[in-house]
Parts: structure tokens; sequence; C-alpha cells
């Protein structure tokens, strides 16, 4: 009996073995840049596939022992080593089903087939993984995975969509309340309140509060290697208007992934977006010196319409005094007690449908560009309306980039109804909420 010991004990510690095994593997993706300068990143892909092939030969060669010593977990391994690299894998999916038919409490491997329905957008199955997991224990993987899955789901009315994006920041909460160190955690319940800020409340605050996320994801270097996370967070800067840190973001994204060309097409859009914002000020719109002189000779004060009188009750109900400015009197950030009038003279058309772009120009023949959000599809300003904004905030945009310098004022109009138009408050049918489908990676 006593002659039998090693050979039971080397016998029991297969699994164990193979599971260190793969840890190092994910340890090797995971922790790439620690050990690789980020020009290596070309590589890392082919260098990771050989990895995991070499443990797959481990994994066979020990395949009888494994399954004699625990079928499920020995599945379930062999499931999460292929899932290892990111393209959906029917293999590891069905090496994960059987994993949890053999034993439903097997926690992880519920994850890892959530994940393998995930890449194959089968979010239903993906979503009763999660939550079948979680039934047996509340962990940060499942929770951070279902968050990413309720945003996918598809719905069949605008009121369903919003109970999901909730139910996923609700989620995505949870997942960094167990481990507030958890960098991927952190990436996810960024995003989760970037699709909160466009599909359910528009608040500036939660826009804020996604950029705060995504700094937290950044201190950790697991999350701050993966291209999503830049990725994700130069739409946000993108949207925040900080156009110099997100191409940053976007370059950042390419060079962690250079075979994904989501950061590449990004980068690109906003370039042409900020190449035509400055051609439309240098060539004034494109309109004649005739048209010009007409459109500014009929700027008269009349049309300031309901912010004429020198005082205008501000959207919170507060009476407030109103002096008509013209462009280069305004401050940067936020002109209290101030109202700008001017004509449009263009728009500016670009890949995304938000915010709606339009320059303005004052007597002074000085250009502002304002850029419109909540703007319902459809609607906007036209060449030679008048519009005047009630105590605007201007951002002072100037940056190089590539060996191209851009230089502009900006003001950001967070609704449509603050605006008077032609002399006019703008109507309620022109107020909308934003449909975001920006996000391809987590």
């Amino acid at each position: 009996m006593g002659g039998e010991e090693p050979s039971e004990a080397k016998e029991s510690k297969v699994l164990a073995i193979l599971e260190e095994q793969i840890d190092g593997v994910y340890h090797f993706r995971d922790h790439y840049f620690d050990t690789h300068d980020i020009s290596e990143a070309v590589h890392k892909a082919a260098r990771l596939k050989e990895r995991a092939q070499e443990v797959l030969k481990e994994m066979c060669l020990r395949e009888s022992a494994g399954m004699e010593e625990d079928r499920a977990k020995f599945l379930y391994l062999k499931g999460k080593l292929i899932n290892v690299e990111p393209d959906y894998s029917s293999q590891a999916e069905e090496y994960l089903s059987r994993a949890v038919k053999l034993n439903p409490g097997l926690v992880q491997a519920w994850n890892e087939l959530g994940e393998s329905y995930s890449r194959k957008d089968d979010f239903t199955n993906a979503r009763i993984c999660f939550e079948g997991a979680l039934q047996h224990e509340r962990n940060k993987v499942s929770l951070r995975s279902l968050s990413m899955v309720l945003r996918q789901l598809g719905t069949s009315t605008p009121e369903e969509k919003v109970v999901n994006i909730e139910e996923s920041l609700v989620k995505g909460k949870d997942a960094v309340s167990l481990d507030t160190a958890d960098g991927m955690s952190w990436s996810i319940l960024g995003n989760a309140f970037f699709a909160h800020f466009f599909l359910v409340s528009q608040n500036p605050k939660t826009l804020k509060q996604a950029m705060s996320a995504y700094a937290q994801a950044d201190k950790d270097p697991v999350s701050r290697s993966t291209p999503e996370l830049h990725y994700n967070k130069g739409i946000a800067l993108k949207y925040e208007e900080m156009f110099e840190n997100a191409l940053n973001s976007f370059s950042t994204a390419q060079r962690l992934d250079p075979t994904w060309d989501g950061p590449k097409k990004q980068e690109e859009n906003l370039l042409k977006y900020l190449d035509k914002i400055s051609t439309l000020i240098e060539l004034k719109g494109k309109l004649k010196p005739k048209k010009m002189s007409s459109l500014l000779e009929s700027l008269e004060n009349k049309y300031l319409g309901p912010y004429s009188g020198g005082s205008y009750t501000s959207p919170k109900g507060n009476t407030a005094t109103l002096n008509h400015v013209k462009f280069q009197e305004l401050s940067p950030g936020l002109n209290q007690e101030r109202v700008i009038m001017g004509r449009v003279i263009c728009s500016v058309h670009s890949e995304e449908t938000v915010p709606f772009t339009f320059h303005l120009i004052d007597k002074d023949e000085s250009i502002l560009v304002v850029t419109l959000y909540n703007l319902s599809p459809g609607k906007g300003v036209i060449i030679g309306d008048s519009v005047a904004i009630a105590e605007p905030f201007l951002t002072n945009i100037d940056f190089t980039y590539k060996q191209r310098h851009y230089k502009f004022g900006l003001i950001r109009v967070e609704s449509p109804l603050v605006l008077v138009i032609n002399g006019k408050k703008a109507g309620k049918d022109l107020q909308a909420g934003v449909q975001m489908t920006t996000f391809t990676k987590s």
C-alpha cells in the first residue's frame, strides 16, 4: 500500500500542473508589455498562440490522467486554454458545455462558456451563463461580463433598452465593489457609464464618471495594456471634445494591437472632421463676399428674440441678466450673463451624426465652431440662420498632431432648447436622445 502513495500523489497533481501552465499562458498575454517593448506588439498574437499550443500538446499527453482525476475540470481547463486567443472557437464551446453539464457548480466554466457565446454574438445564452454562475457564487468576472452582455442584448422597445443599460451600470458597479483594484472591471464600468450617458440621462456628470472609471483602469497594468481601454477612452474623450487626448488614445490602441483597424478608423475620421472644421473657417464657409455682407448687415438685435430684453430665465428657472457680447469678448469656460449671436455660414459633415456641428460668424467676422448635442434626427440649422446662445461655454482648441495644427474657438451646446434661431426659441421638436453603437470591443 505504502509503495503506491508517490504514484497517487503524482496523479492527483496533474490538473494542478496543467492549471499552473494555463495560468502562465494567460499571464504572458496580460503582462506581455511588462517584458516586451510596444514595438513588439505585432508579434504578440503569434507568440501567444505558440505558447498555448505547447500547453495544449501537454494536455493531450495527460488527458487520460486528467479526465480520471476530474473530468469536468479537465474539460474546463481545455476550453479556457483555447479561449486565451480572442476569436470564437466551437471547440472551446463544446468542452465548456460538457464541463458545466458534468459539474453545474463550476463557476469558472460558466464564465468561460459565457465568454464563448459572447464571441459569436449569442448574448442571450451568454447572459444565461453569467447569471447561472452568479447563482453559485457572487464574483467580479460574472458581474462585469453581464454588464457587457446586457448592453449588447437585442430589445423590442426603447424602454427595454433603457432597463438593460440601467442594469448594466448596476452590475458594473457591483463588479468594481468586489475588487477596487481590478482595472478590467473599472474599464467595463467606464463603458457602462458612457452608454448610460448617451442612452439614458445625457447628463455631462455621467460622462465625467466614465472618464474617472477609465482613469482607474489605467492604473492597472493588465487593463492598461488592452487596446480596448484606450479605444473606448478615446471615444469618450472625443465626445468630451478633448480632441488631442482622444487622438493620442486611438494611437496608443493602434500600437497595442496593430491588427485591429478600429482605432485607426476612429483616428482618421476625427482628423477628417478637424480638417473640415479648419478649412471651413479659413474659407469662411465658402460663402461669396456679397452673400456674407448681406447676411451680416441684416444681423440685428431683434434676432436675439427672448434674449434681447437684457435678461432671461435659465433652465433651472432663475432669472439672469444678459449682455450681448462679441465673440472676441468671450472668456474660456462658462460665460455667465452673456449672450452671443451670429449667422450660420456652414455645417460640418462627418462620419458621426453626433454632434451636429456648424460655424457661426458675428458682425466682426469672427468665427466660432458650435457643437450641438441631443438634436432630433434630420433637424438642424441651415446657412443664413441667425443663432443666439445664452451663457455660452467656450473652449479654445489649440494643438498640433502629426504635423497638423488645429486652432479654433468651440462652443458646446448640450441641448437645442437653449438656442434662439431666427429670433425664436428653439422648439421641443428639435430635442432628441442619442443612439450609440460605438463600442465594438467590450
